[in-house]
């Protein structure tokens, strides 16, 4: 193959498309161009993750694929990164003994000369980082997969040790960037044309108490969300133990900030939030809610929620489904409990059986999407400022793009309205958000 050419497949969170986009800056640095396919690549990425089972095992089938690749031409270049070869790295070399490069969330900095490397013959064998570094390298390079939006980071890692998590394994413990990088980082995303910045961390409202000196999550969203040229501010996730008033009366004054909070509940019982490590009670939670409903009207609250915990129970789950139907959440990610290894649950006794698992989710599930569908038809004739992002893939003579509560809405237009803002009125709901029709530009 003469054509220097990748292809980055990434599996999990916002988190690790952020790093994809910065393998994607570092190969676009080094004269390769990216592919659709893996059959057209020289070089092929997957950037991995091991929060859940399922994406570890879309990563092993991913693997037994491409062995036929790197089979029929061996100067194909394989690397492995993001979590699982943090968590399971034995397994990794395992299953993929013809892998070129395997490395964890903390080995970017190493990830170009290993590159290079490989193409000018020098690497002896595999090359393996998973070494969860306590410094990051500042500085590099990226790809960004929206020109509209940006990904930043401002933590890595995560103190918390959740029962049932294997972030602090995969990510290593917390680190906060330092301001001004994150600042720098801004205004570049800024200056090449984005109008929407994402502030990434697993646990963004601790962002900063490691500093010298400290600086609390707050502050450094009003200095974000004070930058010339941002329309929009996001930021994911918080975790409901940290999330400080200040934040939500922060999030309440500064303009650019968005209606929309994803705080994941995990539970609605407090003895199984109590059993994960979760650090609060529902009551607490509720609190929470509340302010920042209270604070903002027209907020979104979207959640992560698992059923079948060890050793919940039938009163504990209905606990779960009377939450839901108290805080109605525009939208939430829900799943069942899966042992992952090294978890503190996963030596857990009284696991729950997978038909009664499965039962609850679908029942959750039910009740969620009522009242998602319930929200979205009840703002049906409202108008919205909405951020175009592209043409959508399934409506010709349609273009998609988000309201400032993250909801999508799709409607009539073409590719010379992305990037702008307009105001467009919502004339059918769905589980997902809207179909609705241009008013004006905003």
């Amino acid at each position: 193959m003469d054509k220097p050419t990748y292809y980055i497949e990434t599996l999990g969170c916002q988190m690790n498309e952020r790093d994809a986009e910065t393998i994607a800056g570092i190969l676009d640095g080094l004269g390769l161009y990216p592919v659709l396919t893996p059959a057209d690549a020289r070089v092929i990425v997957i950037n991995t993750c091991s929060v859940r089972r399922k994406p570890e095992e879309k990563t092993y089938s991913r693997l037994g694929e491409w062995r036929l690749l790197k089979e029929a031409d061996p100067d194909r270049i394989i690397a492995i990164c993001g979590c699982t070869p943090q968590v399971a790295t034995r397994e990794v070399l395992d299953h993929a003994p013809f892998a070129d490069i395997v490395m964890g969330p903390r080995g970017l900095g190493h990830f170009r000369q290993a590159m290079v490397d490989c193409f000018e013959g020098r690497a002896e064998g595999m090359q393996v980082f998973v070494d969860n570094a306590e410094h990051l390298p500042e500085a590099l390079p990226a790809r960004r997969s929206a020109a509209i939006s940006a990904y930043v980071n401002i933590t890595y890692g995560c103190d918390n040790w959740c029962a049932y998590c294997v972030v602090p394994t995969a990510r290593g413990g917390e680190i906060s960037r330092r301001p001004g990088s994150i600042l720098h980082e801004c205004r570049e995303a800024i200056g090449s044309g984005c109008v929407e910045i994402c502030l990434l961390g697993q646990n963004v409202n601790s962002y900063g108490h490691q500093l010298e000196p400290p600086m609390g999550f707050a502050e450094l969203l009003i200095e974000v969300g004070s930058l010339p040229g941002l329309q929009r501010l996001r930021f994911t996730t918080s975790h409901p133990k940290d999330i400080s008033e200040h934040v939500l009366d922060t999030m309440g004054i500064v303009p650019t900030i968005c209606e929309h909070l994803h705080l994941p509940i995990q539970s609605g019982d407090d003895e199984v939030l109590a059993r994960m490590g979760r650090g609060y009670t529902l009551e607490g939670y509720l609190r929470i809610i509340d302010r920042a409903r209270e604070l903002m009207p027209s907020i979104s609250i979207t959640t992560d929620v698992m059923v079948g915990f060890p050793g919940e129970t039938d009163k504990q789950f209905r606990n779960t489904l009377a939450a839901f139907e108290r805080i109605r959440f525009d939208q939430a990610f829900m799943f069942k409990y899966n042992d992952r290894p090294g978890t503190a649950s996963s030596l857990m006794d009284d696991k729950v059986p997978e038909e009664i698992k499965q039962r609850r989710l679908g029942d959750l599930i039910r009740l969620q999407n009522d009242t998602s569908r319930a929200i979205n038809e009840k703002a049906v004739d409202r108008a919205f400022e909405v951020l175009v992002e592209g043409l959508d893939r399934k409506t010709t003579g349609a273009v998609r793009g988000r309201t400032r509560q993250n909801k999508l809405m799709i409607f009539p237009g073409s590719a010379h309205l992305i990037g702008r803002t307009v105001t467009v009125r919502a004339t059918e709901a769905y589980l997902w958000g809207h179909k609705g029709e241009l008013l004006s530009p905003a």
